[in-house]
């Protein structure tokens, strides 16, 4: 499994994760990526991205670098830039915000804290009457291209939520290519090699930016 560096410096390491290869070891027993970066030096991980998202992953080269950044992740002082590429004609034109609120469900998955036919459609975006089961969730989503039957998309979420693209956009109508968790496995306009899903940009506090472009 081939990865990308970024950027390196005595405190940092930002590399371009590969889709289908999980950050942390996992029950599968499958190769993981963090053997792979730790096999002769000590790293600290500092966020993580999806099983089968690529992009722009930050690492800790020590431990004080890994509490500043993870001070930074939980504070949502990082900004995040995600490209996805989604099933149907995503609305173009000016960014929308989809403000639906998250909590668990079954099987270690995520819902939206609602009905799906209580979500409003209006000019900004999309909401829902939180009934306070829910943790605040929001993303911004701007239309890049369409292509056929489908879209390209910039996501950026403003909260941290598990799966939270995922489930936003499948949710209210544009489900992840290849998304098989929050989409519909046998549906053929969703079949793809992998997950859609790229981390194109990580801002950090000070203005440092890294980047990947989509594979």
């Amino acid at each position: 499994m081939q990865f990308q560096v970024i950027h390196e410096s005595p405190s940092l390491l930002v590399i371009n994760k590969p889709a289908g290869i999980s950050l942390l070891r996992d029950r599968s027993g499958a190769a993981d990526l963090w053997s792979m970066l730790t096999s002769d030096r000590k790293l600290y991980p500092a966020h993580r991205l999806d099983k089968g998202t690529s992009g722009v992953l930050l690492i800790g080269k020590t431990q004080a670098a890994q509490s500043e950044l993870a001070r930074a992740f939980n504070g949502h002082a990082v900004r995040k830039f995600y490209i996805a590429q989604v099933v149907g004609a995503f609305p173009g034109g000016s960014t929308l915000t989809i403000d639906l609120p998250l909590r668990k469900g079954r099987k270690s998955r995520y819902r939206v804290a609602g009905m799906r036919d209580a979500i409003e459609r209006h000019r900004d975006g999309w909401r829902i009457n939180d009934d306070g089961s829910g943790l605040a969730a929001s993303t911004r989503v701007r239309l890049l291209s369409s292509e056929g039957s489908n879209s390209w998309v910039v996501a950026q979420p403003l909260s941290g939520r598990t799966h939270q693209l995922r489930v936003h956009l499948s949710w209210t109508g544009f489900p992840i290519l290849g998304d098989h968790l929050y989409g519909k496995p046998a549906d053929a306009a969703q079949q793809a090699d992998r997950l859609m899903l790229h981390c194109h940009r990580l801002v950090l506090p000070d203005g440092s930016s890294y980047s990947a472009t989509f594979p």
